[in-house]
């Protein structure tokens, strides 16, 4: 009977391990559909994570909701680019269109647009398919730098447009040129203008079946075999017998390099491919393990971190090489992959905190694509996008990313380096930066968008001089922080906003905090005085002085919330959406303010606006996202906020405490180490944070440092309510 007993606890205990160690599969949990209708501005085709290639359908559509080339509403496709932007609120790239055609009477029109229904089409992390009303199905996937097609035809006969004039919004070309090397083999370029002003980008294509025919359609310069011109298409013809699949490799440097690219995937296949990026996105989403008692939000959970690893994207070859603004070719010496698309304003806030944990071992590279922008543009990025400066919205942010890396320890780059470019960047003759430093604000007769952007450098000051003072720099130091102090200037104690001033020191009049104006006249930019007179998060002690104390701040963040959901004048900011109150989620300004309860100490109203746009702003579906994801900065919101815990100062490395929206949940650190959380008393209603324990020790309720992070064990939520 002994012998027995411990057998069955033999067995149970190998049981109970095993179940431990068979973790869900969580790239099921991805719906990549999520946000592709409403405002979200995300694309649902196949990349991998930050790869080059982010192979995706384009509806042919123009428009605001079009800018990542897809929108829900549309109904039709007009081709399968390589290039897309996640969640911004311009449209460029969608570079490099394939349409599969099933006959000829449509070849030679400037764009076609295949209908299709929703119902025929799915997709996952790293895969896309669709079966067009024409009768072809399409599969997309990808790896690092290729993006794999295949291709299922209704007849024997099949063709593939090759389109380099095809363009959305912004975007123009301005040269193209396709070639065909041999019966299996093209390769061609696409030049243009738009957000970027000089983008380029080659590629080559295999298919794995002979071409039985090539047609150039609108080109300019034409032979047998090669075709150049600003709109220029090739048509493929194919028997269909089989399924013809095709690899098509990027470079942002040559054919030959795209060439080149392609020859490393010899000998791999479009299911191969596939079960690599299932894999690799497998790995991202395991970084975080976490527990709900409620489906929807594992999936949004999920979604949202995988929304996380979609921007920046690699922008050098395999050889490091890559193109510059100004046709420099060039090899990236600081790391092993440079990055493009640094939506600065956006992301400083929340994505770039989370790659502090998430992405400490692409993070250098990151930031060192940050200083080959400074070597060979002169500044820090304000938004990169394919190496030129696009100069969208305001602030130097570069230099919060910058400070938050320095300030939490990550290595990998020049901390000297780094700090010699925030200097200069914070004394550039250009954006109002010399007006600023002139009066200590900007003057709105000077330059438009002058409160918001005092503000935002008040603060990239702050973050300069407390990198100045780890370095021992103490005249920086002292002189940046007397900058910093400049958003006082702008405060109308009568108000209690911040407002316009003219360069002679007197406020602009009249005044509405329910005016806004898009255009580069306003004052704030995409917002209103309501959104942005929150933007002191490196100064709570002294902004609270300006109200009166802390109770009238508190008071102050209750009009927020209070206030009449309308935006006044002729001109307003579509990207002013999730309104309550004037609290605005569908855009960036207002994604710290809620934390400010809790940091002021008031954290049950923290709690409780907290629950609600969780609740009201995140939800499943393709209207899922309330506003532009803005390449994962909404998406960061919500994994940081599941987790109970926001870095409302992105440089400060404190993580304010909120409500956590997670049952429980096991964070890998970069350090090998493991973070687990958990949440006590979850089902109270109206709960708030009552008691927090870290490795079974009380801890204040307000915050966490990054370091006590990094010591990983366990996090414990106790919640009150009623």
């Amino acid at each position: 009977m002994r012998i027995q007993t411990i057998l069955n606890i033999g067995m149970s205990l190998f049981l109970l391990t095993a179940c431990q160690e068979k973790k869900r599969k969580l790239t099921g949990l991805v719906d990549p559909f999520l946000g592709t209708g409403g405002h979200g501005h995300v694309y649902p085709g196949a990349t991998v994570p930050f790869g080059m290639v982010q192979l995706s359908p384009d509806n042919g559509d123009e428009g605001w909701d079009w800018c990542s080339g897809y929108h829900y509403s549309s109904k039709t496709i007009a081709g399968f680019s390589h290039m897309h932007l996640s969640g911004t609120g311009i449209g460029d790239w969608c570079d490099i269109s394939v349409l599969p055609l099933s006959d000829t009477n449509q070849i030679r029109e400037e764009k076609i647009k295949i209908p299709f229904s929703h119902q025929n089409e799915s997709a996952q992390p790293g895969y896309y398919s669709v079966k067009l009303d024409n009768g072809v199905t399409a599969e997309l996937t990808a790896s690092k730098r290729t993006g794999y097609h295949r291709y299922q035809f209704p007849s024997k006969e099949g063709w593939l447009r090759f389109d380099m004039g095809f363009r959305i919004n912004w975007d123009t070309p301005t040269d193209g040129m396709l070639e065909q090397l041999d019966d299996s083999t093209i390769v061609g370029y696409r030049f243009s203008t738009g957000w970027a002003k000089g983008q380029k980008v080659f590629f080559a294509a295999r298919t794995n079946q002979s071409i039985q025919q090539i047609q150039f359609i609108q080109d300019s310069i034409r032979t047998n075999s090669k075709a150049i011109g600003k709109e220029v298409k090739a048509v493929l013809h194919f028997n269909t017998n089989s399924v013809v699949e095709m690899r098509v490799s990027l470079s942002t440097v040559s054919t030959k390099k795209a060439l080149e690219e392609l020859n490393t995937e010899i000998g791999r296949n479009f299911e191969m491919v596939r079960t690599e990026a299932d894999e690799l996105w497998e790995k991202e989403l395991q970084k975080i393990d976490v527990y709900h008692t409620e489906a929807y939000r594992d999936t949004l959970f999920y979604t949202a971190l995988y929304r996380t690893c979609l921007a920046p994207v690699i922008s050098s070859d395999r050889d490091q090489q890559y193109q510059t603004h100004n046709n420099q070719i060039k090899s990236f010496n600081l790391g092993k992959d440079k990055y493009t698309i640094f939506s600065q304003w956006d992301v400083f806030r929340a994505l770039h905190p989370l790659f502090t944990i998430t992405q400490t071992n692409r993070l250098p590279d990151m930031l060192n694509s940050m200083l080959q922008f400074y070597d060979d543009n002169g500044l820090l990025p304000v938004w990169d996008i394919s190496t030129w400066e696009a100069n969208t919205m305001t602030g130097y942010h570069t230099i919060p990313i910058l400070a938050d890396a320095m300030l939490k320890g990550i290595q990998g780059f020049d901390y000297n380096k780094a700090f010699d470019a925030m200097k200069k960047s914070a004394s550039q003759n250009q954006r109002g930066t010399q007006e600023y430093i002139q009066y200590g604000y900007v003057p709105q007769d000077k330059h438009g968008w002058s409160v918001t952007m005092t503000l935002e450098y008040a603060y990239d000051d702050w973050c300069i001089a407390q990198v100045a003072k780890m370095l021992g720099k103490e005249e920086d130091y002292a002189a940046f922080m007397r900058r910093a102090a400049g958003y006082q200037l702008l405060f109308d104690s009568n108000s209690g906003f911040f407002r316009g001033k003219n360069s002679n020191g007197n406020f602009i009049e009249p005044f509405d905090p329910l005016h806004s104006e898009h255009g580069f006249e306003g004052q704030y930019i995409e917002g209103t005085a309501w959104q942005h007179s929150f933007f002191v998060p490196h100064d709570l002690e002294g902004f609270a002085k300006l109200h009166g104390g802390k109770e009238k701040l508190v008071n102050k963040l209750d009009e927020l919330f209070s206030a009449p959901s309308v935006l006044k004048g002729e001109n307003v900011s579509a990207d002013v959406t999730g309104l309550i109150g004037q609290y605005a989620h569908g855009n960036e300004p207002s994604h710290h303010i809620i934390y400010m309860y809790t940091a002021l100490g008031y954290p049950k109203k923290a709690a409780q606006w907290l629950r609600v746009v969780a609740d009201s702003m995140y939800k499943t579906g393709p209207d899922g996202l309330i506003g532009n994801d803005d390449c994962g900065q909404m998406s960061a919101w919500y994994i940081w906020t599941s987790l109970g815990m926001y870095p409302m100062n992105p440089a400060s490395s404190e993580y304010i405490f909120g409500y956590p929206l997670i049952e429980s949940a096991r964070i890998q650190l970069p350090n090998g180490k493991e973070l687990k959380i958990e949440v006590k008393n979850k089902k109270v209603k109206n709960g708030y944070i009552s008691k927090v324990k870290l490795n079974g020790k009380e801890i204040p309720i307000s915050s966490i440092q990054h370091k006590q992070i990094l010591e990983g064990g366990t996090l414990s939520f106790e919640l009150a309510g009623t």
